[in-house]
């Protein structure tokens, strides 16, 4: 199918909207962002972009872009909540050479992303908020102040609380975990080399990175009963956090007491998506298949869902055939990443006593014995190559 003058109407301009954006240019056609805000832009904190994420950015021409952006990844290091002592190391190292990772703030991936849809003639509209969206041969999006446009075909990239996800789907209301998660970029007070540092306490963990600018990435993740509102730019008090994370290693007190300010949220498990497509409509990203922060994959599932979109369209007669291919291609995958993400809490959060005691010293070994194998255990996630496969 030619891509060539087909009208694209993309909502949300997050990391998934804007890939969509280059990848649906790329081949030829007329892409349109709608994004509420009033610029595109992120104010939020950092992200890691894996392997398979890197593969779309390179496909796109802006690796060195990126590398330039962002800090390289050396290391897993998953630690004891007490003393920070190390349960074991994945050494990144390890991967092959063409398999590189990335600390980014997520704000200088969007500019990214976005300078280069401005150069490659993606045209933005902000201030957009859509209401409605009417999947149909020539699906329709009702805006927020009363005013309607029509495209050729409709990209829902507009995150968790999605406006064409319904249209698709119908309603559904997803459910509270019972957890919860702070996010804070502080100096990097630690010193702290080009790793990820998880420290694992019980029903709690916190996981911090550096990026580029001499800050340090945190989020940490608590087991709670008391209910919190779903999105990251809800504004908590430090002492909270600083309350909730009291017992563990003298190296996260100095993160903790370097937090100015943090944000939280709650986090709930949502389905993935039934159906991705219909009605000259597609959803990409967190809009078909939000996911937990346990296994650092938001921003990578949406690169490679951006990827197969544009591939499977170009690659098909017509577009319902292409939209078809393109769930075809990414639902199971992006349910098993949704599934390990979720099965990853529990690991991390193991109270003292005997299990707790089995899991690490099985952790620690793995790791010591052979290291090639513990990194091993990622191969199907880090090794795909969306690009190669779609």
């Amino acid at each position: 199918m030619s891509l060539l003058g087909l009208d694209i109407r993309i909502i949300g301009g997050g990391i998934g909207g804007l890939a969509a954006a280059l990848c649906l240019s790329g081949r030829g056609a007329q892409v349109t962002v709608l994004e509420q805000a009033e610029a595109i832009r992120d104010t939020g904190a950092g992200l890691q972009i894996s392997p398979n994420g890197l593969r779309v950015i390179e496909a796109l021409g802006l690796a060195a872009d990126l590398a330039a952006r962002s800090m390289r990844g050396r290391a897993v290091s998953l630690r004891d909540f007490r003393q920070g002592d190390e349960v074991a190391r994945l050494d990144l190292g390890l991967l092959p050479e063409d398999q590189r990772y990335f600390f980014v703030h997520r704000a200088d991936l969007i500019d990214l992303l976005a300078g280069e849809a401005r150069a490659r003639g993606v045209r933005f509209r902000l201030l957009q908020q859509v209401s409605e969206v009417q999947p149909g041969a020539r699906p329709e999006l009702v805006m927020a102040n009363g005013d309607t446009c029509t495209a050729d075909l409709v990209i829902g990239a507009d995150g968790l609380h999605s406006r064409l996800r319904p249209a698709l789907n119908g309603a559904a209301a997803p459910k509270f975990t019972g957890q919860v998660a702070w996010r804070a970029v502080i100096p990097n007070v630690t010193d702290q080399g080009a790793e990820v540092q998880v420290h694992m306490g019980p029903g709690r963990h916190l996981v911090c990175y550096p990026l580029r600018d001499g800050r340090l990435n945190l989020v940490a993740a608590q087991e709670r009963k008391a209910w919190a509102a779903e999105g990251w730019q809800h504004g908590d008090d430090p002492a909270n956090l600083r309350a909730a994370f009291s017992g563990f290693s003298p190296p996260v007190q100095r993160m903790l007491g370097a937090v100015g300010e943090v944000n939280l949220w709650g986090l709930f498990r949502h389905q993935v998506a039934t159906r991705w497509v219909g009605g000259n409509c597609a959803l990409l990203g967190d809009a078909a298949h939000p996911t937990l922060p346990y296994l650092a994959q938001g921003a990578n599932m949406a690169l490679e869902d951006a990827w197969a979109l544009g591939a499977c369209l170009a690659g098909h007669d017509d577009s319902a055939a292409g939209l078809a291919a393109y769930q075809s291609a990414r639902r199971d995958r992006c349910r098993r990443i949704v599934e390990t993400a979720t099965g990853n809490a529990w690991k991390y959060h193991l109270r003292p006593g005997p299990l707790r005691l089995a899991a690490h010293t099985a952790l620690r070994l793995g790791a010591r014995l052979a290291p090639a194998r513990a990194l091993g255990q990622f191969d199907w996630l880090y090794g795909y190559d969306v690009t190669r496969a779609v």
